[in-house]
């Protein structure tokens, strides 16, 4: 069986890959803030005016000036003379002066005169005409000021940032209804095999329904790409050459799952290797499932063969293609893999000298995690979707205990 070339780990994999991309110019399209989560800046944006645009109470009360109320106290409360509301979405139109309040609600413009807010249980109204107040204030308290989120002329977001809803919240608070992204990265997906077929087809013997191309299509939508997928390539190096050179130029990337055999995973290496430099960069990731993975950059295009087994594929593209995704797309705040750590409620062997990403189960139990892998063969794929979590045992663990702590990655999008 032919050796696979030196074995990286899956971190170094994507540090090598990463390293020879090329700074790539960006196409860019103006769109709707409100549909633009999961989108990438491609301009910073500057805030025109202030947030808030006026000094606001944050809490239901009474508008006060601090100094009335300095030495209240339940036994001994600081009485102020009330002298009007202010009206929701209105600028009060009294000025709040020595002893005076003005009941005031949450989000309410602090009228001109007062400086703090007393909260709503500290105070209360007699006779329609005082306000008995039970705790003092300081200047600024219960207040959000002008200005205190952003400041006109500041830069708000930067370029690269990843648009979630609490950007787009901030977006739109500021007038931005319109918003410069990224054009989002085209990935060609192939599925190469001669035993597979589409998966709509009625199954003959020694038939495979291909499920790697619609699964990593899926992944790629959720990752901010447009997935491309192409017709089922025969274990044929001219065919796949051929599929590969009518449409390297569109693509930002390129994907391609192999068969399982050590031929068909050989021949799709020698074929990438024919479109350009470096070439083949990674043959052999250091890692279960997942360890015939080919990493290419030809010319400047980036070329990615996975595993034919479906949950070595979407392990590995979950770890190597989503990261991928985000640099083409021209993201450079990258979000966090989610993890968490839990303990084990079954004894688990590992190899030492390799990554392991295991499905598992997490179950909350309290303020903690419990987890529980779910043993299975790289082929079965429900496997993977009764998970929620890869459990990650490091290289250098020759394995864990029940009752041991280990880091989860959780499965998300």
């Amino acid at each position: 069986m032919p050796e696979f070339l030196k074995l990286v780990s899956i971190d170094e994999a994507r540090q090598i890959l990463l390293r020879y991309l090329p700074g790539v110019e960006k196409k860019e399209e103006e769109i709707e803030t409100l549909h633009a989560r999961g989108r990438v800046l491609s301009r910073d944006v500057t805030a025109d005016e202030d947030l808030p645009a006026f000094t606001r109470s944050s809490m239901d009360g009474f508008a006060v000036r601090a100094s009335d109320t300095y030495g209240a106290s339940d036994s001994l409360p600081a009485y102020l003379n009330l002298v009007g509301e202010v009206g929701m979405g209105k600028m009060p139109g009294f000025v709040v002066g020595k002893e005076q309040a003005a009941a005031i609600h949450t989000g309410g413009m602090l009228p001109q005169g007062a400086d703090a807010v007393v909260m709503m249980e500290n105070a209360q109204i007699f006779d329609n005409l005082k306000v008995e107040i039970y705790k003092p204030v300081s200047a600024g308290d219960n207040l959000i000021l002008a200005g205190e989120d952003v400041r006109a002329g500041e830069i708000v977001l930067r370029s690269g940032t990843l648009l979630r809803p609490e950007e787009i919240g901030g977006l739109l608070a500021l007038g931005k209804t319109q918003v410069f992204v990224h054009a989002k990265p085209v990935v060609h997906i192939f599925s190469s095999g001669d035993e597979l077929v589409d998966a709509g087809s009625t199954l003959q013997p020694g038939q495979v329904r291909d499920i790697n191309s619609p699964m990593l299509a899926a992944l790629v939508e959720s990752c901010g790409g447009i997935p491309i997928i192409h017709s089922i390539i025969p274990d044929d190096s001219c065919v796949l050459e051929d599929a590969i050179r009518q449409i390297i130029t569109e693509a930002d990337l390129i994907v391609i799952t192999a068969g399982s055999s050590a031929s068909a995973r050989d021949m799709t290496a020698e074929v990438i290797g024919r479109f350009g430099k470096p070439g083949v960069l990674v043959h052999g990731i250091n890692i279960r499932p997942g360890k015939p993975t080919i990493l290419a950059v030809c010319d400047g295009k980036p070329i990615i063969g996975l595993p034919g087994n479906p949950v070595s594929a979407l392990i590995v593209a979950r770890k190597l293609v989503k990261p991928l995704i985000s640099k083409l797309a021209g993201q450079t705040l990258h979000e966090l893999d989610t993890t968490v750590e839990a303990r084990l409620t079954l004894n688990l062997a590992s190899t030492a000298g390799r990554d392991d990403f295991l499905p598992a189960m997490l179950e909350k139990t309290g303020r903690s995690y419990e987890v529980t892998p779910i043993f299975f063969k790289s082929n079965l794929i429900f496997s993977l979707s009764r998970a929620n979590g890869l459990i990650h045992i490091p290289a250098d663990v020759t394995g864990c205990a029940a009752g041991d702590l280990v880091e989860v990655m959780l499965i998300q999008w």
